[in-house]
């Protein structure tokens, strides 16, 4: 299986192969002559998807796709991976703005009826319920992993008494959504924990009821928006659009999509119910910093046995460590990690400079990273987050077997 490190490559490797099973099913019925279906993919990334989505989906038969990705909000390795890779079918768009921009106009092209049944639009977020399915095998896994590992130290009444709480770095909520429906598939667990950053809309959501994209109970800084420390690049950046550049990128999202899917369906479930009744299922609130963040990634290395983790997984760790100071003695916690922390070599290596234990190149750095960043590049600059931009790069670039020029970059 392709891997672009990330906890992604499962349910895009899989959903790659399940658009290339039933397109060459379809074709196969088709006439001798006759016009072959094809498949136009697009999809919004904040970090991961997008090169996830690639390798799943380059040099699939009759299938061109599309990536949306905010123009320098991603760490230089993300933007590496999609980039570079130069296969006819694979279309990279920068967009001037922010991943809830970019996930706007995917919304906008899948909800605009003609320009979806002309060019057969399929997604790749989690959106797609594809991504969610295969994200359940997660959490049944770490439970099956987890059953094998204490059954060995505990007896079977003690095994019994464990409770089994997940923490869950969250940006498009999608993860967490699987998590959720794993529990009402029968995984047993008592909580599933939210660990967010700066970008804190869920969390502010479980503490105040209100869902709102700017926190309307701060007091408003004097003068402009301050810096937000650590971008994933290294510089400082400003908050744009509302969302705050972190050291944890893959999660600076103030709309999160499945979010929305779980409330429809606890407002769907929940029908006869009281309010107070369909509260237990709820995540805690949490909010990470990003010192926090650094701290984390810190004193998890330094522990025994050492652990490098990435800034998003290090926001779950925070977060699982505050949280475990409410839990029962029975209580074990899993956290799920969501990347490798290679990808984010900034912030991994500014938590932990001056370490002499640490070696970026000998404790971190895969070696299918090594060279990548002076590959050879194809990305198309999209100067605003406008739909019909996009739509322009679709309608010139969406037959499979057309690409533009390697060379250089291209701006609509």
């Amino acid at each position: 299986m392709a891997q672009t490190f990330a906890f992604k490559d499962v349910a895009l490797q899989l959903l790659g192969n399940l658009f290339e099973f039933f397109l060459s099913r379809r074709n196969a019925k088709k006439a001798a002559g006759e016009k072959q279906e094809q498949l136009t993919v697009v999809g919004a990334t904040s970090g991961d998807t997008g090169s996830a989505a690639i390798y799943g989906l380059r040099n699939k038969s009759n299938i061109s796709i599309f990536i949306l990705h905010p123009k320098g909000r991603v760490s230089p390795i993300q933007e590496a991976q999609m980039t570079t890779v130069t296969d006819a079918n694979v279309h990279n768009l920068a967009v001037k703005g922010t991943f809830d921009d970019c996930q706007d106009i995917v919304k906008a092209l899948f909800a605009d009826k003609a320009f979806n049944a002309k060019h057969h639009l399929g997604a790749v977020n989690s959106i797609n319920w594809a991504r969610i399915l295969a994200q359940t095998v997660y959490y049944f896994l770490s439970y099956f992993h987890l059953g094998r590992h204490l059954s060995s130290t505990l007896s079977p009444d003690e095994l019994t008494n464990i409770k089994i709480q997940y923490v869950v770095p969250t940006g498009n909520f999608g993860d967490i959504l699987a998590g959720y429906f794993a529990k009402r598939m029968g995984l047993p667990m008592v909580k599933l924990v939210i660990a967010t950053n700066s970008n804190d809309i869920l969390a502010r959501f479980w503490k105040s009821g209100a869902y709102e994209k700017t926190d309307t109970s701060a007091e408003p800084a004097e003068g402009a928006t301050a810096p937000a420390e650590g971008a994933s690049d290294g510089k400082q950046g400003t908050a744009v659009g509302g969302v705050k550049e972190t050291l944890s990128p893959a999660m600076d999202i103030l709309v999160s999509s499945n979010f929305e899917r779980l409330l429809w369906y606890l407002a769907y479930e929940a029908l006869a119910e009281s309010d107070a009744e369909t509260r237990p299922g709820a995540c805690e609130t949490l909010n990470s910093w990003m010192q926090k963040t650094l701290d984390s990634i810190r004193s998890y290395f330094e522990a025994e046995p050492s652990y490098v983790a990435d800034p998003h997984t290090a926001v779950g760790l925070a977060a699982a460590r505050r949280i475990a100071l409410q839990n029962k003695p029975s209580t074990v916690q899993i956290v799920l990690s969501t990347a490798h922390p290679a990808k984010f070599s900034e912030a991994v290596t500014r938590a932990l400079q001056g370490s002499s234990r640490f070696n970026f190149e000998r404790d971190v750095l895969p070696r299918e990273f090594k060279g990548l960043l002076d590959k050879e590049r194809r990305v198309i600059d999209v100067e605003s987050p406008d739909v019909e931009l996009v739509k322009q790069v679709i309608e010139a670039y969406a037959e499979a077997a057309v690409a533009p020029s390697p060379e250089g970059t291209l701006s609509v």
